[in-house]
């Protein structure tokens, strides 16, 4: 499971940067972690009850990424925000749902400006 895992990590890293193009001129203030649920309830196929448990995620995200853009060691928070959105979806997805929500969550990062890489 931990080399299934650190090969997706790996997977996504190289195709994130082989198909990166440049870093949009936005910062993480004007991302607020708004997602669209009824796209991607569609989009990783979620059964009834993950729908309402996934809902549930994104509104919390959401909330955490607005305190985060509002403090002062911003990065730090919205690294925290991510990673616990990620763990959280992680525990509620099945493995290719996760797979597929961490590509995603990847490129919206990305083409936010967003950096979660510790510095």
């Amino acid at each position: 499971m931990k080399k299934l895992g650190l090969t997706l990590v790996a997977a996504l890293a190289f195709s994130a940067s082989v198909f990166a193009q440049e870093k949009a001129d936005a910062t993480p203030q004007q991302w607020d972690g708004t997602i669209n649920k009824a796209k991607l309830s569609k989009y990783l196929q979620l059964d009834a009850g993950q729908h309402d448990k996934v809902a549930d995620i994104c509104d919390f995200f959401q909330d955490e990424m607005k305190r985060a853009n509002r403090s002062k060691n911003s990065d730090e928070k919205v690294r925290n925000a991510v990673y616990g959105n990620l763990k959280l979806m992680k525990q509620t997805l099945d493995e290719k749902q996760y797979s597929s929500y961490v590509r995603l969550m990847a490129m919206t990062l990305r083409n936010k400006g967003i950096d979660i890489e510790k510095k």
